[in-house]
């Protein structure tokens, strides 16, 4: 990757003759050899050089990586120069080519997710997009029904739990089954919608923070449609993990991160709303810096942190570099590794189908009549304090409490095996 000179002359004769994403691209090297066209999920020797990108403690094999996505190393140098260049510029640079900059970028996660810039804000982050989406969405009059499922996020419930109190709405919260499969999982939403008519607003999770549950959003969305409701889909764990673009959800209101799979800086995130939908979410807080029809609108932010945002076009590019579909069958892999190799240990219960259109690479599990904080934390804590292995309890289920695995593209097939044995000999315990 090229470095940016702190030299205030040579960078300023340099930033009149290229916007500075534009010189970003431009210094970006290629890192690895071109993307296996077979077998890719399994090719040892590209993943070793894509591991090698990654520059994570050797004290502990983590698999406790849905917290946030490491950014690779030439991610995280373009982060430290671009840091250096923004505090050594500081409003020199960012008064009157800030603004200019934050749009290339704008116009880069456009690109990726294969939509206009124009439905495209920047944001710190999934939770940020999808608040300003639920609380603003201004549909909804009193008397009509919203809804979530137990395995959505945590921030997300709560702003729906606040436009009940808000705007006088009815809250539905129901269970997705347990084990789940394709055909209960469009069953149980078909239930919810005719058993509440009046529902207008429908909060979905494209992959389940807690147990990696992914959802078939469009068919849920076009039957919520039918039905005549409305659709915010929370992509915060699916983009960057599985290969789509926004159009394949078929749905007009999506908060994504950008600093879990796809490698940017923490702090990165996007908003999307369908152009004709624009109208149905307030702006935030009543916005004035930008026009009523513009999606910037719908995001106050206030000062930013340039170097991340600067940063996500490196993010982005290495992400394609790799290869989306790449990174997808890889994480499947890995998943499927441990997975398999467990299945038969006594009591353990996996919790997410091996369906392939069900799951990517975020899997939990629990042992059987372990559904307690208590219980769940004494297994991460034996995982981590007797064998190596960082994992995370997640809350909220509701059968209970259980342990979450979360690969990496730094993850080998020998650290599934790891953990597979690991929990083999727990089980035994």
């Amino acid at each position: 990757m090229g470095a940016f000179s702190l030299d205030r002359r040579s960078f300023l004769g340099a930033a009149a003759a290229a916007p500075l994403i534009s010189q970003i691209a431009a210094s970006a090297e290629r890192t690895l050899p071109p993307i296996p066209t077979q077998s890719v999920a399994t090719d040892a020797g590209y993943w070793e050089k894509v591991s090698a990108l990654y520059k994570v403690s050797p004290s502990i094999t983590n698999f406790e990586n849905g917290y946030w996505g490491v950014m690779p190393e030439p991610v995280r140098e373009e982060f430290k120069r671009l840091s250096d260049f923004v505090n050594f510029e500081n409003t020199v640079w960012a008064r009157p080519k800030g603004g200019a900059a934050l749009e290339e970028v704008r116009v880069e996660v456009a690109n990726a997710l294969g939509c206009a810039k124009e439905e495209i804000a920047l944001t710190r982050g999934a939770t940020e997009a999808l608040q300003l989406l639920i609380a603003g969405y201004n549909r909804l009059k009193p008397g009509d029904k919203i809804m979530y499922a137990d395995l959505d996020y945590d921030s997300m419930q709560y702003a729906m739990t606040w436009l009940q109190g808000r705007r006088g709405v009815e809250l539905v919260k129901f269970a997705i089954p347990e084990p789940a499969t394709r055909a209960n999982v469009l069953a149980a939403y078909e239930e919810q919608l005719r058993r509440h008519p009046t529902t207008k607003l429908l909060l979905l999770t494209h992959i389940s923070h807690r147990t990696g549950l992914m959802i078939p959003v469009k068919e849920i969305g076009a039957m919520a449609r039918t039905a005549g409701v409305d659709v915010i889909v929370d992509a915060a764990h699916s983009w960057g993990q599985i290969d789509f673009k926004v159009a394949d959800l078929g749905v007009d209101f999506v908060g994504f991160n950008l600093h879990k799979w796809i490698g940017a800086p923490l702090g990165a995130g996007a908003l999307y709303i369908k152009a004709s939908r624009l109208a149905d979410i307030d702006r935030a807080y009543g916005d004035e810096d930008f026009k009523p029809d513009d999606v910037r609108s719908r995001v106050h932010t206030g000062t930013t942190n340039f170097a991340t945002f600067l940063s996500v076009p490196t993010a982005l590019k290495l992400h394609q570099e790799i290869g989306p579909a790449a990174k997808e069958a890889r994480f499947r892999h890995l998943r499927d590794r441990w997975v398999k190799a467990s299945r038969d240990i006594p009591n353990l219960e996996i919790l997410t189908p091996d369906d392939p259109s069900m799951a990517a690479g975020i899997t939990s599990f629990r042992f059987a009549g372990k559904t307690t904080a208590d219980a769940n934390n004494a297994i991460v804590n034996a995982l981590r304090d007797q064998h190596g292995i960082m994992t995370v309890r997640r809350a909220g289920i509701a059968k209970g409490h259980a342990i979450r695995v979360t690969p990496a593209p730094f993850i080998t097939e020998a650290d599934c095996d790891k953990l597979s044995a690991a929990l083999r000999a727990l089980a035994k315990a």
